[in-house]
C-alpha cells in the first residue's frame, strides 16, 4: 500500500514537473531575442574592414593575384540583414582566406609573405568561429575585426618593403660575398680522415 502510494506520488510530481509555464516560455524567448539583437547591433556596428590597397603594390598584385582582388571584395562587402547573414560572411571570408594561398605571384612566394597570410588566416578563422557560437561574445568578435585591419596592413606593408629590396642593386662583388657566407658552401670542421695504403 505504502509502495502504491509513493508511485502515485512520484507520477503526479513527475507530470506537475513537466508542464511549463507558457508566460515563462515567452520571457525567456524575449530575452533571448533582445540578446540577440543586441549583438547583432554590436557586430553590424564595428564590421569595418579595411578593404582597400594600402599602397601601389598592393594595388598592383589585384590585377595578377585573382585570390587577393576575390578577398579585398569579400572585405568591403558587409552583411546587413541578420545574424545569420553575419555568420555566413564569417565562413565566405574564411574560405577566401585560406585561398589567399594558392597563385602567390613568384616574386613574393617567400616565407614572409606566407607567414603573414598565416596570421590573417587564423583571425578571420577565429571570427568564423566565435561567430558560430551559441552565447556569441560580441566583445570579442569586435576586437578580431581590429586585428585583422592591423594584419592587413602589416601584409601589405611586407609586400611593399619585398618590392623596395627588389629594386635594391648589388654591388660589385656582393655575390661572391653571400655566396661565402652560406653555410652550405662550407667546409666541414671535423673532416672525415683520410686511409692511407
Amino acid at each position: 500500500m505504502k509502495l502504491r502510494f509513493a508511485a502515485s506520488l512520484l507520477v503526479f510530481l513527475c507530470i506537475a514537473s513537466c508542464q511549463e509555464d507558457p508566460k515563462t516560455r515567452a520571457l525567456e524567448q524575449e530575452k533571448e531575442t533582445q540578446k540577440r539583437e543586441v549583438v547583432f547591433n554590436t557586430i553590424a556596428k564595428s564590421w569595418d574592414f579595411n578593404a582597400q590597397p594600402a599602397n601601389e603594390i598592393s594595388r598592383s598584385l589585384t590585377a595578377i593575384w585573382s585570390e587577393w582582388r576575390v578577398f579585398l571584395n569579400e572585405l568591403e562587402q558587409k552583411p546587413k540583414s541578420s545574424l545569420g547573414a553575419f555568420q555566413q560572411k564569417a565562413k565566405t571570408l574564411s574560405k577566401r582566406a585560406a585561398e589567399l594561398n594558392n597563385h602567390i605571384p613568384i616574386a613574393y612566394d617567400l616565407p614572409e609573405v606566407k607567414s603573414r597570410i598565416a596570421g590573417l588566416t587564423t583571425k578571420i578563422n577565429s571570427i568564423n568561429l566565435y561567430i558560430h557560437l551559441n552565447q556569441i561574445p560580441a566583445q570579442k568578435i569586435v576586437q578580431l575585426v581590429q586585428e585583422v585591419n592591423v594584419e592587413l596592413v602589416s601584409f601589405q606593408q611586407q609586400l611593399s618593403e619585398i618590392a623596395f629590396k627588389k629594386q635594391i642593386k648589388i654591388e660589385d662583388g656582393e655575390g661572391d660575398m653571400i655566396r661565402m657566407l652560406d653555410t652550405a658552401r662550407a667546409i666541414p670542421s671535423n673532416p672525415v680522415p683520410k686511409i692511407i695504403k
